[in-house]
């Protein structure tokens, strides 16, 4: 045995490594290749004169038989050892900052437009489930085998409030309905499952039509594609499929004339909205269109509004006999990979990464189209648990991100149809692919807030004050930020954040000094940077614009401790100054964050010295990693838009070390190293002040 070498990992002889060598560079060229004619082929083929029906239908053809063709994106970061992983190889799945609890609110009146979620049945045992996929199958038994597969993939993403529920149970639609009605959402737009006669995950749709207390409308998106082991309407092993012939077109509208016909069903214009998922399907959608308006004519329902969903087809509406188009992100759209970026957690993984963020622009900036076509906005997408080790995952979604894209859109269907302005939300209850507004374990009702707040109108109030968030180590050193703040020249809000085990003091303290504050009480977790994260994304969210992070010494007694303090206070607190910095971070063109110029390191070593949680938090953040000057302190003044790139990663408790983890580096100090790059990222600039 050579010196050096452990038993069972023998290099291989000097012949083999050259076979390695040869069979890597030759499988590299192939690949290349294989990308260049694929590419080169599918120019040609967007470039090809032809109609758009006839190239939506070759398009789906040629991946239904030769997906092999379709060359793999850029792989993953492979680690180099277990120790490099930053996830616990534990479950976790418990709340992240920015969980928001259920809450009542006024919602305008009349709405801006009405919002529609697909709604997916798929959430009860059927018989044919029960033989395709075992017995008891439902969506959620998809969900729960779902594994992270990369740093900062959230997995398994499991519900909230309303835990695994069984559609079988009519009460939970009602919850469910009740849940949309509270937060804006006026429709659900139900998946309908028809295969030449045969119904399957009807139950849900038929509770709606014999209870009248299941009062929101709903509209049926037929689901018309085959059924296969792929989990993607390809025709491949396919378990029940599809058989459209002209005599299906007449018993399919006959059979949903029943839901077209109760007075809930949603209606544009008063006639029925019908939705067909992949129109390129059926062998004449012009003819199928008609057949079923002439039946809906003849047999009392009176005129329809046809609308198809833009999943795989993206045709003028009218070349088809339809009314209109609905917008279906992520589908029909493409954008860079992101997947070499990760670092692996399964180093089998071989699914795609996008950039949601990337995904939101792209769609909000799409050529108007000639024909009506209904915006389609949603809240993420993930379908890992349906794909293991094969996901499709777009990264970076935030409530606030889809907040902003949601209000894009309302905006954008106001201006397309401004007598019935739809917006359709993929998804509410996708959740093994990621598309959920429902309450959620990690962010419970926060997707739900941002839907509400969308709808909102601008807000036209005044700014602000300042708010002050205060974290005390200890109660005996407030006095020092007490009188500042009283010789300041502002009247801001004060909260004063806190541990479980001083709490008590804090309060008789504040008290004491007649400091008007609200004192919140976090676990010894994360410093006083994650009670602040906590507190700042709730600000954000109600209109705060601007804050100041001050916090007590750590130590107190300490007279070094003590006496820096106070400068770093004064500094930033200083009767006179005060005005200037508020003035500057409310100018547009103003700086995100204000800081003394103590808290700058005068080199990057103390960023190099943290490279490996920085780089972590910056894939967090999806923000690129530049070498920025880095931040040695936590004490500043700051635009809380500034801070949305690390306010909108949800960073998760597990994240940020205990009270008795604090030696050694730290994600606290990450974030405080990685500041300037954090507001540099959201399109500010930080500027320092001296003593």
């Amino acid at each position: 045995m050579c010196a050096g070498i452990s038993p069972g990992k023998l290099p291989p002889p000097p012949c083999a490594v050259r076979w390695i060598d040869i069979a890597e560079t030759d499988m590299a060229a192939s690949s290349f290749a294989h990308r260049c004619l694929f590419h080169l082929m599918r120019a040609g083929f967007r470039l090809a004169p032809m109609p758009a029906t006839t190239r939506d239908r070759l398009r789906q053809r040629f991946l239904e038989r030769h997906q092999a063709w379709v060359p793999a994106g850029p792989r993953g970061i492979a680690r180099v050892a277990a120790g490099q992983a930053r996830r616990p190889l534990r479950f976790t799945n418990g709340p992240a900052i920015g969980h928001a609890p259920y809450r009542e609110a006024t919602l305008p009146q009349p709405l801006p437009a009405t919002l529609v979620a697909f709604y997916l049945p798929q959430f009860h045992p059927i018989p044919e489930n029960d033989a395709w996929w075992g017995k008891g199958f439902t969506e959620w038994s998809n969900v729960t085998r779902a594994l992270p597969q990369f740093d900062g993939h959230a997995q398994p993403r499991l519900p909230g409030d309303l835990g695994f529920y069984d559609l079988r149970n009519a009460d939970i639609m009602r919850q469910q309905m009740h849940l949309a009605q509270a937060y804006g959402v006026s429709a659900f737009c139900t998946y309908f499952y028809w295969f030449a006669g045969k119904t399957l995950l009807e139950a849900p749709l038929q509770a709606w039509l014999a209870d009248a207390s299941l009062d929101l409308p709903i509209c049926l998106c037929w689901a018309n594609e085959n059924w296969s082991r792929r989990w993607d309407g390809r025709a491949n092993d396919i378990l029940i499929g599809q058989k459209h012939t002209p005599e299906d077109d007449i018993a399919f509208i006959e059979y949903v004339s029943r839901y077209l016909a109760d007075p809930r069903y949603l209606r544009v214009g008063g006639a029925p909205l019908l939705v067909v998922y992949r129109p390129g399907l059926l062998p004449d959608a012009g003819a199928t269109a008609l057949r079923w308006r002439e039946w809906c004519r003849t047999h009392g329902i009176g005129e329809i509004h046809l609308a198809y969903v833009q999943s795989f087809d993206r045709v003028d509406p009218r070349d088809i006999g339809f009314d209109a188009a609905v917008e279906f992100p992520p589908n029909n759209t493409t954008l860079p990979a992101i997947t070499g970026n990760q670092q692996l957690i399964n180093p089998a993984f071989s699914g795609d990464v996008f950039d949601w963020r990337a995904l939101a622009r792209q769609t909000s900036q799409g050529a108007e189209p000639k024909y009506r076509l209904y915006p389609g906005v949603n809240p993420g997408w993930d379908n890992e648990a349906r794909r293991n080790g094969r996901g499709r995952v777009y990264l970076h979604a935030s409530p606030r991100g889809y907040r902003d894209w949601l209000r894009r859109a309302i905006d954008k269907a106001r201006q397309r149809a401004p007598t019935a302005p739809l917006v359709f939300i993929n998804a509410w209850n996708e959740w093994a692919e990621g598309a959920v507004l429902e309450p959620e374990a990690r962010l419970g009702h926060a997707w739900l807030e941002a839907t509400r707040s969308a709808l909102q109108p601008p807000c036209s109030s005044p700014a602000r004050p300042p708010c002050v968030v205060i974290h005390a180590w200890n109660a005996d050193s407030l006095g020092d930020i007490a009188r500042a703040l009283r010789h300041c020249g502002m009247q801001p809000r004060v909260i004063i954040t806190t541990s479980p085990a001083h709490e008590q003091a804090v309060r008789a303290s504040a008290a004491n000094l007649s400091v008007e504050a609200d004192i919140e009480v976090f676990d010894d977790r994360g410093r006083d940077v994650l009670p602040f994260l906590h507190v700042a994304n709730r600000l954000l969210d109600e209109g705060d614009g601007i804050v100041l992070k001050l916090q007590t010494p750590r130590f107190a007694h300490r007279r070094d401790d003590e006496g820096r303090h106070r400068e770093d206070v004064a500094a930033l607190l200083s009767n006179g100054r005060v005005e200037s910095i508020v003035d500057a971070l409310q100018r547009e063109s103003g700086p995100g964050l204000v800081m003394a110029d103590r808290f700058l390191a005068a080199d990057d070593t103390q960023w190099i010295a943290h490279d490996a949680l920085a780089a972590y938090l910056c894939r967090r953040m999806g923000v690129n990693p530049s070498r920025e000057r880095a931040v040695e302190g936590s004490m500043f003044w700051a635009r809380l838009e500034a801070l949305r790139p690390l306010l909108d990663a949800h960073l998760e408790l597990w994240e940020f070390e205990d009270g008795s983890e604090q030696e050694g580096a730290s994600m606290v100090d990450a974030i405080e190293r990685c500041l300037p790059l954090i507001v540099a990222s959201a399109g500010h600039t930080l500027k320092k002040i001296s003593y």
